[in-house]
């Protein structure tokens, strides 16, 4: 598998809330945080989308702990996406030590775009993958057989 860049990061300001009676954020706040990337990543990657209309759901996702996250951390959710199919598209991200770059939690997701009046999914526009592409700097469609 070719590695990943990740060309879209997003800083996280850690609330006190976020941190449990262990000293370290669990576990559930990540997905907040992987939440947060991907709204910041389609707001900067592809700016001209009705999102009363269409909407990106998920449909799986993964999340592997590496290190834990204290309070005193600094960290930043980086978001890319590695595929791009008909109507879905797989979706990599990561939250990070800013200062170490030491790799806290990797998050893998497969999302699919949804006609949010008709209540069913819908194929990509050829605009959501040309610019997609474009940011991440290479083809992510899928490859067909």
């Amino acid at each position: 598998m070719e590695e990943i860049v990740f060309h879209h990061a997003l800083p996280i300001q850690l609330r006190f809330n976020d941190v449990d009676k262990f000293g370290h954020v669990n576990n559930t706040v990540y997905f907040s945080f992987y939440d947060l990337g991907k709204t910041e990543y389609f707001a900067s990657v592809c700016p001209g989308v009705d999102w009363e209309k269409i909407g990106i759901v998920v449909v799986h996702i993964e999340a592997n702990f590496v290190k834990q996250i204290f309070a005193s951390d600094h960290i930043a959710v980086q978001t890319a996406v590695s595929e791009i199919g008909t109507k879905s598209f797989h979706l990599i991200q990561r939250v990070i030590d800013t200062e170490t770059l030491e790799v806290k939690c990797i998050c893998k997701s497969i999302m699919v775009t949804f006609d949010l009046e008709k209540h069913e999914s819908m194929p990509l526009t050829e605009d959501w993958i040309e610019a997609i592409c474009k940011f991440e700097g290479k083809d992510v469609r899928k490859k067909k057989n």
